[in-house]
């Protein structure tokens, strides 16, 4: 037999052995379009060992496509993309040129909606697991908050429309960029290391905005990731989020210190703190200046009775006893003038102990930062190695994925009491 015709045989044995359709669960490890067509590879993974114990490649011809991908990421929210889990349905094609696939002709988007739900609720348990899923909301927002470092794409509309909302307010706002992707598979890496670029400056900084100016629901999934919400978690400055809708919360808003709608909104929160603050010094200004004016009140009312009632005295004294009246008026001038002077001494008291009153409550401030450093040093990853727990590393680089890993490469791992260099075989 020529091989047209050994491989024209198993395309009947295919067609006639599995003539109808089939619902199968399989996990995306590439999904791309061209001309219209598009072409996936398919995995089955080992529960125990992450590894794939099965793989075929599917296609999704344009007819079919052009219907299936609106319906899928209208209901999802989001695009095919590698690492998704998806129930497809599937007939089995063998062409004597080009081999054997599978032919999608549905995507039911029901199945991954379950999935996602899932790893968003296991994400969150691991979260409050590990004690750090409310940390961000315990941090205090300080009280001049106008050192902004914002995390953002350079040419989104909405960075743009945040600092122009701060720059319109009549406070001096400081702001700086830290460029990050925000829509596509870079965004997790891409903030995180905005992150640390950030954490190295952490003393120029009061908080931090992660904001992403429009885009399509679908690219919500990046700001679903455990790495990511961790670092968010765990940063040391409140951070506020600006970066979906009403109905698009990521775990993402959930770790961060404030969550808001929009870049707008972000900058609205800021203006308004800042406002806020305005008006409590603007209060405590005016308290203090009316507290004075009603007690000097009280003493020049005072003394304008003790004055008028002297001349009355004098026409009712007998004139022996005008030498006795003198020494009596002039003591009661002497004790209006003290009275007066000790007024007007506990009134500049009063304002020399109110920097006294601002400066213990900047000390309690500080002492404040200074229990919320200590608990970022629980925080430490030398403690999680005191509980039994290791970092594997290659190259000096965390490995997180064992597919970062091949064969031969030597990995170190660090424990409580050192290390073991190892060897993948």
């Amino acid at each position: 037999m020529t091989l047209l015709e050994l491989n024209g045989l198993v395309r009947q044995v295919i067609e006639l052995g599995l003539p109808g359709e089939y619902w199968v669960e399989a996990e995306l490890s590439e999904c791309r379009e061209s001309r219209g067509h598009c072409y996936m590879e398919l995995i089955q993974r080992d529960d125990r060992q992450a590894v794939p114990v099965a793989k075929a490649s599917a296609k999704c011809w344009a007819s079919k496509w052009m219907m299936v991908r609106p319906y899928f990421e209208r209901t999802t929210g989001q695009r095919l993309q590698s690492g998704m889990k998806v129930l497809l349905k599937v007939y089995p094609q063998f062409h004597e040129a080009y081999g054997f696939s599978w032919i999608v002709t549905d995507i039911d988007p029901a199945y991954t909606l379950g999935d996602q739900a899932r790893r968003r609720q296991e994400i969150i348990r691991q979260l409050k697991e590990e004690g750090v899923f409310d940390l961000q909301r315990e941090l205090p927002l300080p009280r001049f908050c106008l050192r902004i470092a914002v995390i953002s794409s350079q040419t989104a509309a909405g960075y743009g429309d945040f600092a122009a909302q701060l720059a319109d307010s009549p406070f001096n706002f400081q702001t700086r960029l830290f460029p990050a992707i925000m829509q596509g598979e870079g965004v997790e890496q891409s903030i995180v290391g905005a992150l640390d670029r950030i954490n190295a400056e952490v003393d120029d900084f009061d908080c931090v905005v992660i904001i992403r100016g429009g885009g399509a629901t679908s690219d919500m999934s990046g700001f679903d990731t455990l790495l990511l919400a961790e670092s968010v978690a765990n940063f040391p400055l409140p951070i506020i989020t600006g970066i979906g809708h009403d109905r698009d919360e990521s775990i993402l808003d959930m770790v961060s210190h404030q969550r808001v709608k929009t870049p707008t909104a972000a900058a609205a929160f800021l203006v308004d703190h800042a406002q806020a603050l305005l008006d409590s010094l603007n209060t405590a200004q005016r308290s203090i200046t009316q507290s004075a004016q009603q007690k000097l009140s009280a003493l020049n009312l005072q003394l304008t009775t003790l004055s008028s009632a002297v001349p009355r005295l004098f026409s009712v004294v007998k004139v022996q006893q005008e030498a006795r009246l003198s020494t009596l008026f002039n003591r009661l001038l002497a004790l209006s003038a003290q009275r007066i002077m000790n007024s007007r001494s506990h009134l500049e008291r009063f304002e020399q102990h109110l920097p006294l009153l601002m400066d213990r409550r900047l000390t309690a401030e500080r002492h404040r930062l200074e229990l919320a450093s200590e608990k970022l040093k629980m925080l430490d990853p030398t403690l999680l190695l005191s509980r039994g727990y290791s970092i594997t590393l290659k190259d000096g680089k965390t490995v997180r994925d064992p597919r970062q890993l091949s064969q031969g490469d030597q990995i170190e791992t660090r424990l409580e009491k050192g290390t073991i260099q190892s060897t993948v075989i």
